[in-house]
């Protein structure tokens, strides 16, 4: 039985149970639900603290993780656990942010007091940068409010559309200090029963979300400009129609080009041009 570990709340919890149940696996209907069995698929659910996750998987007590890159890293679980997979939803940046033109670089943050909600991944930054602050200020919340209120000089925070920073007179600063989405962890080097299978169904589902699959019919004398329009992800499904001199043709696309595709489509002979979405796909 495959023990994974789901967010319970947050910004991950709803777009994590989404995705896993688009690949399959059943989950809670109750949010006070703290474990769910799901026989079918030899998988065990358990919905916990997002920051929590990575502790519980570093130390093997479960097999598998669904949380953030930012948490994951600021758990500071060292080798015993890593990232196997990341999923393309819940991106965020990590960054510094201080009042509107009071810093320019990191290396100005030397003896400065920085104040964050993710002391472990800001050490381990920093450290590697080489600088040294006075001291980082853990808060647990309104990490923007620390620098009108005299605890700290900036901030170290998640950053999305930076408007509570902009409200907050403040603004980002330096590079990045990490990009975050949501990843799948697991403990290093171990391969637990149904990990592959998980892997392989969440990989579907990201590639069903990304493309469409279209249907057209073409004459013989334009297949070849048609085709390389709509190559796939292979090469295209091609079948005789009636009319010798046409084909119908069925391929995957990029859903964004989906509309670009189709006019293409059109301007070369193309007709009866349709598209439909994928719900599931194993490549």
């Amino acid at each position: 039985m495959l023990r994974i570990a789901v967010p319970n709340k947050g910004a991950l919890s709803e777009a994590a149970r989404d995705m896993l149940q688009e690949a399959g696996y059943l989950q809670r209907r109750d949010t006070k639900e703290l474990v769910m069995m799901d026989p079918e698929n030899h998988v065990e659910f358990f919905y916990l603290r997002p920051r929590d996750i990575a502790v519980y998987v570093g130390q093997g007590t479960l097999d598998i993780g669904l949380t953030g890159r930012d948490l994951f890293q600021d758990a500071q679980v060292g080798g015993s656990a890593e990232e196997i997979m990341a999923l393309g939803f819940g991106r965020s940046t990590f960054r510094f942010a201080a009042p509107v033109g009071r810093f320019t670089s990191l290396a100005d943050l030397e003896g400065k007091r920085i104040a964050t909600s993710y002391d472990g991944l800001l050490e381990g930054y920093l450290a590697t940068q080489s600088v040294k602050p006075e001291m980082i200020v853990h808060l647990d919340g309104a990490v923007e409010s620390s620098v009108n209120l005299g605890v700290a000089d900036a901030i170290a925070d998640v950053v999305e559309t930076g408007s509570t920073l902009k409200a907050a007179g403040m603004e980002t600063f330096g590079e990045p200090i990490m990009r975050s989405e949501a990843i799948i962890i697991g403990q290093t080097g171990r391969r637990p029963e149904g990990l592959d299978v998980l892997l392989r169904r969440l990989q579907g589902v990201l590639v069903a979300r990304r493309y469409v699959m279209i249907d057209y019919d073409v004459s013989r004398a334009h297949l070849q400009a048609a085709t390389a329009v709509t190559p796939g992800l292979e090469s295209p499904t091609i079948s005789p129609l009636q009319d010798e001199n046409w084909v119908a043709v069925r391929s995957m696309v990029k859903q964004e080009d989906t509309n670009k595709v189709m006019d293409e489509l059109y301007n070369l002979g193309a007709r009866a041009i349709l598209v439909s979405a994928i719900h599931a796909i194993r490549l």
